[in-house]
C-alpha cells in the first residue's frame, strides 16, 4: 500500500514524535523510506520559517541523526537534502519520487488565523500529490 514513504525532518519535537509512526508504517508495509530536509531560502524581505534550517551543515547533521534513529530500528533510510521553500520543495520531491505517503509532524501553528498561511504542514496538505499523515 505504501511503497515509498517520504518523511520530512526538522529540529522540532513533533518531527521526532512522528518518527515513531514512520517506523511502524515502514515496518508494516516494508516501505522504501526517504528522509528529506530542506535548507530554507527565504524570499527577499521575508524571515525564514525556521532559522535553524538555513545552515546546510546543520541540515546535513540533522539528516544523519535522523537516519541513525531508523538504522537502530533495522530500517534502511535514504537521505536527501534540498534547498528552497520547505512546503513547495517537499511536495515537488514527493511528486518526483512518486511517494505513496508523506508523514509530517505538526506544530499546530496552522490552527490560528495568523498561522494558517504560515504553516508548512498546512501548505503541504494543500499542495501534496499524495496522501499525508499529520502527526500532532
Amino acid at each position: 500500500m505504501f511503497k515509498t514513504v517520504l518523511f520530512p525532518v526538522d529540529h522540532s519535537r513533533e518531527a521526532r514524535e512522528a518518527a515513531d509512526k514512520v517506523i511502524n508504517i515502514v515496518k508494516t508495509y516494508q516501505s522504501r523510506l526517504i528522509l528529506v530536509s530542506v535548507v530554507e531560502v527565504a524570499s527577499e524581505g521575508q524571515e525564514p520559517f525556521h532559522p535553524e534550517m538555513t545552515s546546510s551543515e546543520r541540515v546535513t547533521q540533522l539528516l544523519e541523526e535522523a537516519k541513525s534513529i531508523f538504522t537502530q530500528e533495522g530500517i534502511t533510510a535514504e537521505t536527501m537534502q534540498k534547498e528552497g521553500h520547505p512546503a513547495f520543495t517537499i511536495c515537488d520531491l514527493a511528486d518526483e519520487i512518486e511517494a505513496d505517503l508523506i508523514v509530517i509532524g505538526c506544530r499546530g501553528t496552522g490552527l490560528t488565523n495568523e498561522g494558517a498561511t504560515d504553516s508548512i504542514s498546512n501548505r503541504i496538505i494543500n499542495l501534496s500529490p499524495c496522501p499525508i499523515l499529520v502527526v500532532p
